[in-house]
């Protein structure tokens, strides 16, 4: 009877990571994107009337929704670098709510150059999330570990050459090493590595599944709360798409671009990504440039991880550009 306790426990717990995850077992179509924290970025973005709004990560349009529809007379110019998304998500979106929404392809970490070739001018608040839609999880090859693609995670395919399986195949024991311990902060990353090395000799790797049960072989799944290949995927998408970097690139721009005691709303799901904001933040608190309205990191509450489990590891940080 216990060990039929357990069975159903573990069951349900990879049922859990798999909604996280965007997966519909039942009908095998994409899960809808709930976007998380929604009261939470609109209490500390604060939309106001005749202000304009920048949604760098417009995603399947949750957030920007949202904004619209708080605050009736105020505008919104939701960005992504995912075409497929703004085309989905965004037309509609437009239809409904006209001229107060304007899309803009591109990477929020270009964001210095975007706003000079679109002619966008300072704006009111900023919001950024920097989470992995779920339609990237399931529609996108290489992202999930709980169906078999092909290992690319590339977020814009048609803009990026590096995949996955490139990296997992060509790249050194110490590098996949450096990949899976920094980014991923896996502690079993040597084992990893050189596991890699060794199978790759045999047969290169190029799907989900051959990455998936490597690791299972090397970390027993009764050692993690979650799927054993969670951190090392997680790693390879930050390294594939250059997540930190494109973060770090993006604070200063989004800084210039807004108006004084315009407002800036990030959302990372990653400790390495949540530190990047929370130091740049202290950094220019110090300077006089801006004030911390979250001196604690902001996560949901019980019932909205209860109803969107995508949103267990969210934290938001605010600030306000004082100068």
């Amino acid at each position: 009877m216990k060990k039929q306790s357990r069975r159903d426990a573990s069951q349900r717990k990879q049922e859990s990571d798999e909604v996280e995850l965007g997966l519909d077992e039942q009908s095998s179509t994409v899960t809808v994107h709930k976007p998380v924290l929604v009261a939470e970025v609109l209490e500390y973005l604060n939309p106001k009337p005749k202000k304009i709004y920048l949604d760098v990560t417009f995603g399947a349009g949750g957030h920007t929704r949202a904004i619209l529809e708080k605050e009736p007379q105020c505008k919104v110019i939701a960005l992504d670098w995912d075409a497929v998304s703004l085309e989905t998500f965004g037309d509609p979106l437009k239809e409904e709510f006209g001229d107060r929404l304007r899309l803009v392809w591109g990477n929020f970490a270009l964001l210095y150059s975007l706003v000079k070739k679109e002619k966008i001018p300072q704006v009111d608040g900023i919001l950024a999330d920097f989470g992995t839609s779920q339609m990237h999880i399931f529609d996108r090859p290489g992202f999930s570990f709980s169906r078999d693609s092909a290992l690319d995670m590339r977020m814009s395919p048609a803009h990026q050459q590096v995949t996955a399986a490139h990296v997992l195949n060509t790249s050194c024991e110490a590098k996949l090493y450096g990949i899976f311990a920094q980014l991923g902060e896996e502690r079993y990353a040597r084992q990893i590595a050189k596991a890699i090395v060794l199978q790759r000799r045999r047969e290169p790797f190029q799907t989900t599944i051959q990455l998936a049960e490597l690791v299972k072989t090397i970390i027993p799944a009764y050692s993690r709360k979650t799927n054993p290949a969670t951190k090392v995927f997680q790693a390879l998408r930050l390294y594939v798409n250059r997540e930190l970097a494109n973060i770090s690139a993006f604070l200063p721009a989004a800084f210039t671009q807004l108006k004084k005691e315009g407002r800036l709303v990030c959302i990372s799901f990653h400790s390495l990504e949540d530190r990047l904001v929370k130091d740049y933040f202290n950094e220019q608190e110090n300077k006089g440039t801006l004030q911390v309205l979250t001196p604690k990191v902001i996560v949901a509450g019980d019932e909205e991880v209860k109803n969107n489990p995508s949103a267990r590891s969210a934290k938001l940080r605010a600030a306000q550009k004082i100068i």
